[in-house]
């Protein structure tokens, strides 16, 4: 990312970006960056945007080869194209001796490493990965808006709101917004504006039920499933995150059994160190075994519900009852 910025600043550009990677915001701020530094300001008439699963490599390729309009560069902007797990190649082959004057910007959410199009676009560019951020760069980013707008808030409440928020800045920055317009004739936030005002996600209360599973607190367990209910979250979706929920403590527990240390378990599944921290003491609740069979039930009580033996609602509930009941 800092290489990008410094390229960004330069004007030093590569022909072809990949910016890919969970954290939608910065993936977002940086591709409108690159975009701008490519084209200027008003240059629309060079510029072609593509978005979604159907787009036709066929297409881009005769765009790419035709000459920029009064300017250097025509650049192809293709996002969420999926094209780097498959239907690559056509593009990947192109890559290999493009037309100078065209540009590539992918934009992903995920990408697999070990194709074609992304060896043939990292060959003539730079790929680049924003993943989620760690806690203190969060707090960091967060104060600067606080101090923007003439606010303040204690260590104990900046950690409220992020365990409200989660780790993704996009909904962090939707958070902040709210709480600047509630608390606008007041320059100290609370917990209790907080409490009031932001929501908390949906991962957050799956985690917190799994929370009450591990401590065998079956009521809290139940109630966070109704609240969720409550929310309008359907069923079906409340198992598949529960079972990702599950898959992720499994991974963690081995990881922590083989001795690598928290920043490392979370890199290597994907979560940020202060989330990661969070994981390592929840799965410290479950043996092994227990986590495997949940698992495994977790797709039991999917398979009830596909083949009709049990509504989706009365499944979920029964496996939460099930892991959440004293022995």
């Amino acid at each position: 990312m800092q290489k990008l910025a410094e390229e960004i600043k330069t004007g030093q550009l590569k022909q072809v970006y990949i910016l890919y990677g969970e954290e939608t915001y910065l993936r977002s701020q940086y591709k409108d960056r690159v975009k701008k530094a490519l084209l200027g300001d008003r240059d629309a008439m060079n510029f072609h945007y593509f978005e979604g699963k159907h787009i036709s490599p066929g297409e881009v390729i005769d765009l790419a080869e035709t000459m920029p309009f009064f300017a250097e560069r025509r650049v192809l902007m293709l996002e969420n194209s999926g094209l780097f797990a498959r239907g690559g190649e056509e593009l990947a082959l192109y890559l290999q001796s493009p037309a100078e004057t065209a540009f590539f910007v992918f934009v992903e959410e995920s990408v697999d490493k070990r194709s074609k199009l992304y060896k043939a676009a990292t060959a003539k560019g730079r790929a680049i990965e924003f993943k989620a951020q760690e806690e203190a760069v969060l707090k960091r980013w967060i104060l600067g808006f606080l101090k923007k707008e003439n606010k303040k808030i204690t260590e104990r409440d900046l950690n409220l709101f992020l365990d409200k928020t989660g780790p993704n800045m996009e909904n962090i920055r939707g958070e902040l917004e709210k709480l600047f317009c509630y608390c606008m004739e007041r320059d100290v936030i609370t917990a209790q504006d907080i409490e009031t005002v932001c929501t908390r996600q949906v991962s957050s209360q799956i985690f917190d039920m799994i929370s009450a599973v591990a401590q065998k607190r079956q009521r809290e367990a139940l109630h966070l499933y109704y609240d969720l209910l409550t929310l309008k979250e359907p069923p079906m979706r409340i198992l598949f995150l529960i079972a990702r929920q599950f898959n992720l403590l499994l991974q963690v527990k081995e990881l922590k059994k083989k001795g690598y240390d928290t920043n490392t378990i979370g890199a290597k599944v994907g979560l940020a160190g202060f989330i990661a921290r969070k994981y390592v003491s929840q799965a410290s609740g479950f043996q092994e075994e227990d986590l495997r069979r949940a698992l495994t039930d977790c797709v039991e009580a999917e398979e009830r519900v596909k083949t009709g033996r049990m509504n989706d609602i009365m499944s979920v509930e029964l496996l939460i009852v099930q892991y959440s009941e004293a022995k």
